[in-house]
């Protein structure tokens, strides 16, 4: 579902991000990128999220390399950043709302739809508030919610859960493993925690200045 080969990511001419980085992101699987701060682990979510070009080097979703992908028919792809985006003046309510709007859902069920994640997400008490407004834990909350209106194919998760309360973190990560952790969907998620990683993932790619120190599969 996700391969990189070989990829380079280089910012100045003496500074490069990545250096040979190559490894793949089955169906079915979930897998983490480890590692501390400037590892890396940002630059690969942002090239597979088509926000980056890689200097050097192939990447490919679905088969179909980078430069190729249309990300709007190609594949069905959920993001979640560590800095979330949103209409930010609007409410939460108008942001599930617009999300829905955009992809052309049934106009008869939004309402039903927003119901549900309303129930599911216990939003009913900032549904009606600014995203402004809204700490970093019930973004990712909105966030969430917002995602599990799709059906998802790639899900990359980028090192949200540093700043979270244990009670915070605790919620995130039951909700993660119920909505966007699927049998038929490829996750790829980055942290800096290895008891996170190995929480999540069957298979972890720790990450140095750029580069794979090593990897291992759960259970090793």
């Amino acid at each position: 579902m996700i391969s990189l080969v070989n990829v380079y990511l280089r910012y100045t001419k003496e500074f490069y991000a990545l250096s040979n980085i190559s490894f793949e992101v089955n169906k079915g699987e979930v897998v983490s990128l480890v590692g501390p701060k400037d590892s890396g682990k940002t630059c690969i979510m942002r090239i597979l999220a088509g926000l980056e070009q890689p200097t050097k080097g192939e990447v490919y979703i679905k088969n179909i390399p980078l430069k190729k992908v249309d990300y709007s028919i190609d594949v069905s792809m959920g993001y979640l950043p560590y800095k979330t985006c949103f209409l930010e003046k609007k409410t939460v309510f108008d942001n599930l709302k617009y999300i829905l709007d955009v992809r052309k859902s049934d106009r008869g069920r939004i309402q039903e739809r927003i119901n549900q994640v309303v129930i599911d997400f216990n939003l009913e008490n900032i549904l009606n508030e600014k995203i402004c407004n809204l700490t970093n834990y019930e973004k990712y909350l909105v966030s969430i919610a917002r995602l599990s209106f799709r059906e998802l194919e790639v899900v990359l998760i980028d090192n949200i859960f540093e700043e979270l309360s244990q009670p915070e973190l605790k919620e995130i990560l039951k909700l993660i493993k119920k909505y966007l952790i699927k049998p038929n969907s490829a996750v790829l998620i980055a942290t800096s925690s290895e008891d996170i990683a190995k929480e999540l993932t069957n298979r972890q790619i720790f990450l140095k200045y750029g580069t794979i120190e090593k990897v291992e599969k759960k259970g090793k």
